[in-house]
């Protein structure tokens, strides 16, 4: 473990200034979470890029959000063939254990993910193609959605296929028995949003038109 290097300093610094000031406001909040466990009333599962902040957009106190991030917030279908699944995990975790009552799947403007799968796609982007690329196997989820879009303008192919990651990830969500089942029994529902990192937009997914509406 030679390569493991101290922190670097300006995260100290931050981290002894969130102590003093927010942990010593809020430190019998802190110890109520730490004593009785934590009870979140959502899960949100969203992009792993440093733009997306959604504990910041819902203004979320520490133990209000079970949160997964990963790559263009995708959900794998179901699949229990006894190999990793951190993303399915979560999900498992989230439902059968701390019971949420909400899974919020959110996408945003501008993802590096879903503009891979594009030009993966496309035939854009050959080494994502190659069967060693992690980004590249992982994308594949997308591809039901891609299929949706690719007939669009190309100025529209992108945005859509955005929105089609959340449509995907709420499409699989409901292929783990206990997410459906939870979801069958008025138990959780599902949501899905995207959010325009520039403009500050955030739009919600509204079955009953098939179309992504502003909040």
């Amino acid at each position: 473990m030679n390569h493991i290097r101290p922190l670097p300093s300006y995260l100290v610094h931050r981290y002894h200034g969130w102590k003093a000031t927010t942990w010593t406001e809020n430190r019998v909040w802190y110890r109520r979470l730490a004593d009785e466990g934590q009870r979140p009333r959502a899960m949100v599962i969203s992009c792993c890029d440093s733009r997306v902040h959604v504990t910041s957009i819902f203004g979320a106190d520490s133990g209000e959000f079970f949160i997964h991030r990963n790559i263009a917030n995708l959900v794998p279908p179901y699949s229990p063939d006894g190999e990793h699944h951190g993303t399915s995990a979560t999900v498992e975790f989230a439902v059968t254990t701390l019971k949420v009552a909400h899974i919020i799947i959110v996408g945003h403007s501008l993802c590096g993910g879903v503009k891979g799968c594009h030009d993966m796609c496309t035939g854009q982007a050959p080494e994502l193609e190659e069967k060693s690329s992690f980004v590249g196997r992982w994308m594949d989820l997308l591809r039901p959605g891609f299929e949706r879009v690719k007939d669009k303008p190309e100025d529209q192919r992108l945005r859509a296929l955005e929105k089609e990651s959340v449509l995907v990830s709420l499409e699989n969500l409901m292929t783990f028995p206990f997410v459906r089942e939870a979801v069958e029994a008025d138990e959780l529902t599902l949501h899905g949003l995207w959010t325009d990192i520039g403009a500050g937009g955030l739009e919600q997914y509204d079955p009953a038109s098939g179309a992504f509406v502003p909040l």
